[in-house]
């Protein structure tokens, strides 16, 4: 059911988006588990600063959080098995144990009609492709699907570009949490809290 619900949510999206994947992969998104937490775990630690530990995402499951990736699947190609474009971008790209390329992942967590993002992330390689945006419109619409009235989020007060992206989709500021992230200098910074009203 959970598939389903997913498959809908980013069916509904895909005509909108700006991103584009080369043929003959195919996008989806697949629930992440407890054995793709390694995996998932590191491309944390090359994305950020201040990474999620594993038990941050451990935890998230546990709790039964919505934890799902955005990923690109190569198809099979008559005898020649997987067939995957000679792009560098691709072929050192992330993946999963089944082989799916990881284009970006999210943990969000369902409250009384509201929907929280937690985390999102794209891998350094696949940045700036529009996959974050694809992913949280998905997220967006499955929240819907599921009674959620408001997304929320924060963000860092100093990430300029990822509130410009959150402006345009619609969110808009309306908070400020102290000290909410670490920072370089040893000291804490402040996040932004932002939202997106799902129903219209």
């Amino acid at each position: 059911m959970v598939d389903r619900f997913w498959e809908q949510a980013l069916e509904a999206n895909r005509a909108s988006s700006h991103s584009s994947v080369p043929r003959p992969l195919q996008l989806r998104v697949q629930p992440l588990h407890l054995g793709d937490m390694d995996r998932i775990h590191e491309i944390e630690k090359t994305a950020y600063a201040y990474p999620w530990s594993r038990k941050h995402f451990e935890d998230s499951l546990n709790a039964g959080h919505a934890v799902v990736a955005l990923v690109a699947q190569a198809e099979q190609v008559g005898k020649h098995g997987l067939h995957v474009p000679q792009q560098p971008h691709w072929v050192h790209a992330p993946t999963l144990s089944n082989g799916a390329y990881v284009l970006s992942y999210c943990v969000a967590m369902m409250g009384v009609q509201e929907l929280h993002l937690l985390n999102i992330t794209t891998p350094p390689a696949h940045r700036r492709q529009g996959w974050a945006r694809l992913l949280l419109n998905t997220l967006a619409h499955w929240g819907r699907q599921h009674g959620a009235e408001i997304l929320w989020l924060e963000v860092r007060r100093s990430n300029a570009g990822a509130q410009a992206l959150y402006t345009a989709m619609g969110f808009e500021a309306v908070g400020v949490r102290k000290g909410y992230y670490p920072d370089a200098a040893g000291q804490r910074e402040d996040a932004m809290m932002m939202r997106l009203a799902l129903l219209h």
